[in-house]
């Protein structure tokens, strides 16, 4: 049997007191503006010059350590176990790792331009320009790893990331409340639309994209990473409004990480009943079996159910848009991963108020993931046996680089590079002067 192999993969401001209920890490969060790192390619910007310690809610980079230990999962683990049945690793993190990493990567965001106030004015430019220029470093980043890395090894996701900053700028300015009708409606509205538009295109195979595809099909390459690769911007941009409005929101108030992880919970839950519903009583599943085996044999389509496509619905039955295959895009699946998304990061949130010292070796790796993930991805297209071993050998080797490197340093290495030019692009804007590089400081100190 063969299993298609997928994927997973600011407004300058004051540091805000803590709030009731917030609890102090010895890691500075990685999504505030002053300490460290941010979501997968989005680090933190506008350090002030003499640092203060704030709240920290390190559920966030344990949240991302997670995705980044199930994106890992996936491509290190087969898909199928010896008996044909989903693996584990690909039943946990298949198409959820990918979207959680999506949505922090909104959390950030947030984070980043003003947290609960949106940005406005001069603030809302500084932070507009400073997205831009960080997601032309990450699409650079993720263009330059398609050189190493092949299809068959992992789908690199940062190019994808940068066009997906790019779509978030025009959303800065909207509240709580507006990017959640945002993320709805872009979880039901979207899909339908790329399914309409892919109608009349001809399926290709979607291969990691470079920096050549830039110079030599810079409209086939916007084509790819906008509608029919395997992170689909269009589609993901539900994922990042998510994100956002989770991060709008006061999430040192236990009342409230408490209703998201129920809501996740409930949307998960609902979504998943809701379309074997549509697939069983209903009777569409009998009439998307139909459609689809005209163009597919009955195999290929058992497959792309269990397993999921690669990115986006096939076109040869609009019933899958009611399915819930991993990596889909459907609005079901949408909804079942941002679901699942919101109950994960509302755990770890929880988590995070008492069990800090457990979750300090992922919150490590979850504040410099895009280093590790690339890392990661080198290593996965390095000639060495895939599997649990390799698995377990990758993920010790980098959080304990992690814990070792947030010893000594704000941001990791990538991290880094990318917060200088997008803090430069900041100031600029605004007008203030360099501030001084705040030193760094020992975790635990």
């Amino acid at each position: 049997m063969t299993v298609p192999q997928t994927s997973e993969h600011q407004n300058i401001v004051a540091p805000l007191p803590p709030e009731p209920g917030a609890t102090v890490a010895a890691l500075p969060h990685s999504c505030a503006p002053a300490p460290a790192g941010d979501v997968a390619g989005t680090p933190a910007e506008g350090a002030p010059a003499t640092p203060r310690p704030r709240a920290r809610l390190i559920g966030i980079d344990a949240a991302r350590g997670i995705a980044l230990v199930g994106m890992m999962s996936v491509h290190l683990i087969p898909a199928a176990t010896d008996d044909g049945d989903v693996s584990l690793a690909w039943l946990l993190s298949n198409g959820k790792a990918s979207a959680l990493f999506a949505l922090l990567a909104g959390v950030g965001i947030a984070f980043s331009t003003g947290r609960r106030r949106p940005p406005r004015g001069l603030a809302w430019r500084a932070g507009a320009l400073s997205l831009l220029t960080r997601a032309v470093i990450i699409a650079a980043i993720g263009l330059a790893l398609g050189y190493v890395v092949g299809t068959g090894d992992a789908a690199v996701i940062l190019a994808y990331y940068g066009v997906l900053f790019a779509l978030a700028i025009p959303f800065l300015r909207l509240s709580t409340r507006g990017l959640v009708v945002a993320a709805a409606l872009a979880a039901l509205v979207m899909p339908l639309v790329s399914y309409g538009l892919r109608l009349e295109l001809t399926p290709v195979a979607v291969a990691n994209p470079t920096l050549t595809d830039l110079v030599t099909d810079p409209l086939g390459l916007l084509l790819q990473l906008t509608l029919t690769g395997v992170f689909p911007a269009l589609v993901w941009i539900a994922y990042l409004l998510a994100g956002m409005a989770v991060g709008r929101a006061v999430l040192a108030s236990r009342r409230v990480v408490s209703q998201i992880t129920l809501l996740g919970l409930a949307l998960a839950l609902a979504s998943s009943l809701l379309s074997m519903l549509l697939l069983t009583v209903g009777g569409r599943g009998d009439l998307l079996r139909a459609d689809a085996v005209q163009t597919m044999d009955f195999e290929l389509y058992q497959e792309t159910l269990t397993w999921g496509p690669s990115g986006t619905t096939p076109t040869n039955s609009p019933w899958w848009l009611v399915a819930t295959a991993p990596h889909s895009g459907s609005p079901l699946d949408l909804a079942f991963t941002i679901g699942v998304a919101l109950a994960v990061l509302g755990g770890c949130l929880l988590l995070g108020r008492g069990l800090q010292p457990l979750l300090r070796p992922l919150a490590a790796g979850g504040s410099m993931t895009l280093t590790l993930y690339s890392v990661h991805l080198l290593l996965v297209a390095a000639p060495i046996p895939r599997g649990v071993l390799n698995l377990v050998v990758q993920v010790v080797l980098l959080l304990t680089f992690a814990l070792v490197w947030n010893r000594s340093h704000l941001r990791g290495p990538l991290e880094e590079l990318v917060w200088r030019a997008t803090d430069a692009v900041r100031r600029k804007v605004l007008g203030s002067p360099g501030a001084h590089r705040a030193p760094a400081t020992t975790a635990g100190s």
